[in-house]
């Protein structure tokens, strides 16, 4: 499933609320560093479609959009950068935030600027300071071990590993959000489970490590170009979640 449009929403987030979504990949492809089995927006092989809206024309669409939000009378709680991709990767993605903060300023002053990113960008300076002026940067690690990421995250990267993820997290000093999916099932012959308690250990490990203001863990919502996945219970998040918890990490679990 792709966003169709630069601007989508508000739609109601299980994880930030009333969220307006801003798309800063092609509405017709998707381009991402990594090639996740569970994304809703399928994957990289789809195409990465024709072109990349401009700054201007995101400064455009977005208020357009916010005059509308007025005048019906909705009011949203964050604006989300999320869509078909990764936004990092848009040459103009720390200039849209800029004007994204004097938009939100001028007609909703409330509401928090939220990043998705895969956190593969982050070790560009220009990237990684304009995550840390965001209100929400939440940053993807799916597990503790090189194997299982590259099984669920699939990098474009041959080089990436999680060791020199979490080396370049640690620049942060715990000032983001931590997101994990949990799963499990079977992709390509490979057996999938990042619920183990080998892979619970490794990240456990990891997220005392860096403790992320918030970790934010979650399981499969919609359909997944993976068919052969299943979704981990909320009952088990929550035990999954109990150890940060009982060191004083908080745990957001949607």
């Amino acid at each position: 499933m792709l966003f169709h449009e630069v601007i989508f929403g508000p739609i109601h987030s299980r994880r930030l609320g009333v969220s307006l979504g801003i798309n800063l990949l092609p509405t017709d492809g998707k381009i991402c560093s990594f090639d996740c089995i569970y994304c809703e927006c399928g994957y990289n092989s789809q195409g990465k479609g024709t072109r990349l809206a401009s700054r201007e024309e995101v400064k455009t669409y977005l208020e357009e959009k916010l005059i509308a939000m007025k005048k019906e009378g909705v009011t949203p709680d964050v604006f989300t950068f999320a869509g078909n991709g990764e936004p990092t990767l848009h040459p103009d993605f720390a200039e849209i935030i800029n004007d994204t903060k004097a938009l939100r300023d001028t007609y909703f002053p409330n509401a928090k600027i939220s990043v998705l990113s895969n956190a593969t960008k982050i070790s560009n300076p220009k990237v990684f300071e304009t995550l840390m002026q965001v209100d929400n940067n939440i940053l993807k690690l799916d597990g503790g071990t090189d194997r299982m990421v590259r099984l669920i995250d699939v990098p474009n990267s041959p080089s990436y590993s999680v060791a020199g993820q979490v080396e370049e997290l640690k620049k942060f000093n715990g000032n983001f959000i931590m997101q994990t999916m949990f799963l499990r099932g079977e992709h390509k012959g490979e057996v999938i489970d990042n619920t183990t308690p080998e892979e619970l250990e490794a990240w456990y490990k990891i997220v005392r490590e860096l403790r992320p203001k918030t970790v934010m863990i979650y399981s499969i919502d919609r359909p997944t170009p993976e068919k052969q996945l299943t979704k981990v219970s909320k009952e088990e998040l929550m035990s999954i979640a109990r150890p940060l918890i009982e060191d004083g990490i908080e745990v957001s679990i949607a």
